[in-house]
């Protein structure tokens, strides 16, 4: 029999895992993830949306799933426990002072890490409770939210549990949120307690809520900030709550320490794991963002079990200390699973701990993330594909300044490394380069450079990463794992890992879990049928792709409805929750793609991006755009068009620097661009310019020769225009995540479009 409570997923980590290292096949996939399924037997619906409700726990009668091997536990037990266990270990490090930029824009050294602030396990639980007793005294209530607005920071984390310690729930507010944005977050979730990182973001939230005419007033308790310390007796007038105390986190957690606990401590009686945790807004491209209710149980349970398949694939928690980099949006279930849940988790249930360092503010937008890194030395990094693009264009630029034997030896290393790694992969043979000692140590400078040389696991996820970029990657001797999920499935149902792992595939289900391909009926996705399993990744044949639908313990509640903003609202959002969870339990995905004979999956585009040429063709756009993309390093965005048209155009932007995906960045090219025409230093110029636009055509006739991506001539881009500037979240066309809103854009384009379709030529040149 396994052993129950703490010591279950040590268990399930040295059962899960046993025949990786020798058996490349990949059959053994299926076997070991076909333990017992979650049990959806029952009526239905499968989703709740109130406030206050529970969810149905849907668990295993054996295997991962089950109780007896993962118990249902509150994410307050969670912490409690990784305090008792290692309490005096370090939990959180920041450098405060933050170091300002100085005068030219350029970021001061890091600081040495004895210098960096820190929490220990215990810190962190003594100050969770402070502040959760304060929001209690402050006139927070059972279900009642604390919204968190702010760049990441150790408070940040701190109310997140807090919140859950007061009776209620976390609800993230994304840092780039507008003030109408972050009104709706705010009414929406119930939101009494406020936390802030800076000053001006407190003038915003009055104003958006000022500008709000709900059928009942906002619930403002309490505007808390962390980033500055507010005028005594401070207050602002918030529509509908009058005069609203503003008060320091310090001011917070002194007055719950002057609380008894006894109030806390039976509201914490009352939580169970079927409570909600925290609301993760989802960043939707059209209308307000659905409210993705996470129970406790679904997110400790696919945090643990994503720990798991690290634990024994790469030794993650199974000793000593484990680091990771804060600097995604903490408001995004990324973020929330690596930084907030992922450390305390390592904490309660794994021999190690984990300590989490901050990223400065700046950092993205500067390009200084390398300076947190070269301190914060992690052994598990997360970036989004975006990152990792940013990272690698840097490496790339350093490697193109060596001459000689420098650059022979270099490049040598980099074949060698990218040899063995392809030989690594699910179906390879491992082992066969030669010379391999040489180059991982040629290539471990590079990592020691950039912070990696600890680095057991790297991943990516929120958006799917381009294979070339992974090869290159693997040329460094360094795998990028790519998890896949959404919010409503508490970010990751599949993943890769260092000992299982295919380029181009998002990995294989968790253990535990279900995730299938259907094919639904366009009226009724209840009737489904499931896609044969594909031979293997390059066989993408339409018979094999369907939506990807999965079903499991880390599923959500449902999108949440707020009854105080009335009954069509409450209908709106029961009728999505009906759209998103069939009868049967499983989760649409919207994402569409195959799952091949050995289990790895492959996203192929998703069902709202086809588009449906003039004939009835149904075009996956984002495989043709990428051939393009990999085809020119120096193009960072193409996105094409073609609904109900007779042909495709597509609008192509060009690295630039200073785009990072918050910004579009300057007219100044950058890294790859710079190699296309070095006598052309700007986008303006290489708009007209003839080798940019012969260079840009001929990557577009490279992905329309690929029968591939392009099956046919429906398929083809037949027209182009270089756009200005980058795409960005400041612009609204990309989401916080770094996707791209294909209707904003449209929209935003729309005449630029049109020329494309009237004027003759294979380039149209960019009319404002």
């Amino acid at each position: 029999m396994p052993p129950s409570g703490n010591g279950c997923f040590q268990w399930l980590c040295s059962r899960r895992y046993q025949r990786f290292d020798d058996s490349p096949e990949g059959g053994w996939i299926q076997e070991l993830t076909s333990e017992t399924r979650v049990d959806y037997s029952g009526p239905g619906p499968f989703w709740r949306c109130l406030p206050n409700d529970k969810a149905g726990l849907r668990k295993a009668k054996s295997g991962a799933a089950s109780v007896e091997v993962a118990p249902c536990l509150t994410m307050i037990e969670v912490l409690t426990q990784a305090a008792m266990r290692k309490g005096n270990k370090p939990h959180m490090k920041v450098e405060r002072p933050c170091p300002p930029l100085d005068s030219n824009g350029t970021p001061p050294p890091p600081l040495p890490e004895d210098e960096w602030m820190t929490w220990t396990y215990n810190d962190t639980l003594a100050e969770v409770r402070a502040a959760a007793k304060g929001m209690i005294k402050l006139g927070f209530k059972r279900y009642d939210t604390v919204n968190i607005w702010g760049y990441n920071a150790p408070e940040w984390i701190l109310a997140f549990y807090a919140g859950q310690f007061a009776g209620g729930k976390a609800g993230g507010i994304y840092p780039t949120d507008t003030e109408d944005a972050v009104a709706y977050k705010i009414v929406h979730s119930g939101g009494a307690i406020i936390v802030v990182e800076d000053e001006p973001k407190i003038a915003k939230i009055v104003k958006g809520l000022a500008a709000r005419n709900d059928p009942e007033p906002s619930s403002v308790k309490a505007i808390v900030a962390y980033g500055f310390e507010p005028d005594k007796n401070k207050t602002v007038n918030i529509k509908g709550c009058g005069e609203v105390p503003v008060i320091s986190w310090k001011a917070l957690t002194d007055m719950g320490k002057a609380e008894s606990d006894a109030e806390m401590e039976a509201r914490i009686k009352a939580i169970t794991p079927a409570d909600c945790s925290t609301l993760i807004y989802t960043s939707g491209t059209t209308g307000d963002p659905k409210a993705v209710m996470i129970h406790h149980d679904a997110i400790g349970w696919c945090s643990n079990c994503t720990q798991n398949m690290m634990c024994k694939s790469a030794g993650m928690g199974t000793g000593g200390q484990e680091r990771g980099l804060s600097y995604l949006p903490l408001s995004h279930i990324a973020g929330m699973t690596c930084d907030i849940v992922g450390p305390v988790s390592v904490a309660s249930f794994y021999p190690g701990w984990c300590t989490i360092f901050f990223a400065r503010a700046y950092d993205l937008k500067v390009g200084a993330i390398k300076d947190r890194l070269s301190v914060a030395k992690p052994t598990l990094f997360l970036g989004v594909p975006l990152v990792w693009e940013k990272i690698g264009d840097k490496i790339r630029a350093i490697g193109a300044k060596n001459k000689g034997f420098a650059k022979k030896l270099g490049d040598w290393a980099k074949g060698v490394n990218l040899e063995y790694s392809t030989g690594r992969q699910l179906g390879g043979k491992p082992g066969t380069a030669m010379g391999y000692g040489v180059s991982k140590a040629i290539m471990k400078k590079v990592k020691t450079a950039l912070g990696f040389q600890e680095l057991k696991i790297a991943l990516t996820g929120a958006a799917p990463i381009r294979k070339e970029t992974q090869e290159y990657y693997g040329s460094l001797d360094l795998i990028i794992n790519e998890a896949y999920g959404m919010s409503e499935c508490c970010g990751a149902t599949t993943m890769s890992i260092p000992t299982c792992f295919q380029w181009g595939s998002c990995g294989f289900a968790m253990s535990g879990a279900e995730v299938k391909a259907f094919i639904c009926d366009d009226l009724d996705f209840n009737k489904k049928k499931e896609a044969p399993r594909s031979p293997g990744l390059d066989c993408i044949e339409e018979q094999y792709q369907g939506e990807l639908c999965y079903r499991g313990r880390h599923i959500m509640m449902g999108y949440m409805a707020q009854p105080k903003l009335g009954e069509a609202h409450v209908k709106e959002i029961q009728k999505k929750n009906a759209e998103t969870i069939d009868g049967e339990g499983w989760l649409h995905s919207g994402d569409k793609g195959m799952i091949t004979v050995d289990g790895m999956v492959k996203i192929t585009g998703r069902y709202k991006e086809i588009i449906i040429g003039e004939g009835g063709e149904n075009i996956a756009p984002v495989p043709i755009e990428d051939h393009v993309k990999n085809t020119c390093d120096g193009i960072n965005e193409v996105m094409m068009f073609g609904d109900k048209r007779k042909y495709n155009v597509a609008l192509v932007t060009l690295k630039a620097v200073g785009a990072n995906g918050e910004t579009p960045g300057t007219d100044a090219l950058d890294m790859g661009a710079l190699k296309v025409n070095p006598d052309v230093k700007t986008i303006s110029a290489a708009m007209k310019d003839k080798v940019w636009i012969d260079t840009v055509t001929k990557a577009i006739e490279s992905a329309n020769k690929n029968g591939k991506v392009c099956i046919n001539n429906s398929f083809k881009i037949q027209k182009f225009t270089i756009l200005p500037h980058n795409f960005s979240e400041e612009k609204n066309e990309l989401t916080p995540t770094k996707k791209l809103k294909r209707g904003v854009v449209a929209k935003s384009y729309e005449k630029v479009i049109e020329k494309m379709y009237s004027a003759s030529g294979v380039y149209i040149e960019f009319e404002a």
